[in-house]
């Protein structure tokens, strides 16, 4: 394994974990407000450790549009995770893996195979039993599933974008995404200072390691990295993400929700061969 591909492994180890970690939040925080608090953080951070590294004129209008992607991405994740348990938010987030390609072929002219195709179609059905194998998906897990469109626009517009600045382009999108969620927290959810600590040390976790440390790094080395490999990579996310919801809170799927995970990664990692 490539060094620019062992970094991307241990961001998505860092992403695996959040899941259970951001779920404990929710008990004692509105989640969109959590957000505000995690990207603020990250923020300010950044800009203590590269200062003005980061305030480049020249790529804050490509930061906004990855921030705006970031922002429905993790809006759309939290406030499903209220809804839905942290297994099935990871699981069904690596949808964008199978959307990647689709969205790479609108934006960057790549081709569409019929492997693509079939894995889109592979997953769709994991979702279908990781859902309950009903009729409808549940609330929570639909809103999982535009979760993972907005951060399947996210990998390639990083893609896209990557002959741009990586440390300024890292910080724009952190930035405009604290901006987003705090504007949104301020209309629909109100700000207040949890009592409790856990969703501050939830945020300072996120804050600190998912976000300053992972997308700084995701922005150094993805661009060394094809669009469709980094979203295999990342794939594993909800391998980590079950692993710290079965340490943290015990939890397990059953027997069917198990087969749609098997089959939404099978769906994924079936990617790796479309070339």
């Amino acid at each position: 394994m490539k060094r620019e591909e062992a970094v991307l492994l241990g961001i998505t180890a860092i992403w695996g974990s959040t899941f259970p970690i951001m779920k404990i939040s929710l008990e004692n925080t509105a989640p969109v407000l959590f957000l505000a608090y995690r990207f603020g953080i990250a923020s300010v951070l950044m800009l203590l450790i590269f200062r003005g590294r980061v305030l480049k004129r020249d790529t804050l209008k490509e930061g906004f549009v990855l921030g705006l992607t970031l922002f429905f991405g993790h809006g759309f994740q939290i406030i499903g995770l209220e809804y839905t348990t942290p297994s099935n938010s990871g699981f069904i987030t690596s949808l964008y893996v199978v959307f990647t390609p689709f969205i790479a072929y609108f934006l960057l002219g790549e081709t569409i195979n019929r492997r693509d195709i079939t894995s889109l179609l592979t997953a769709l059905t994991g979702l279908y039993m990781i859902s309950g194998a009903n009729a409808r998906v549940s609330y929570g897990d639909l809103l999982t599933v535009m979760c993972a469109v907005s951060f399947a626009f996210q990998i390639v517009l990083v893609e896209r974008f990557g002959e741009k600045d990586y440390l300024s382009l890292a910080f724009w999108q952190i930035f405009w995404n604290f901006l987003l969620s705090a504007v949104y927290a301020a209309f629909f959810e109100g700000f207040s200072i949890p009592t409790d600590p856990t969703p501050i040390l939830g945020a300072l976790y996120t804050g600190i390691f998912a976000t300053v440390l992972a997308f700084t790094l995701q922005m150094r080395y993805q661009r060394s990295v094809k669009a469709y490999k980094a979203a295999l990579i990342y794939s594993l996310e909800p391998i980590f993400g079950h692993l710290a919801s079965f340490a943290m809170l015990g939890e397990v799927l059953n027997p069917t929700g198990y087969l749609g995970a098997i089959l939404i990664l099978g769906g994924v990692w079936s990617e790796i061969s479309r070339d």
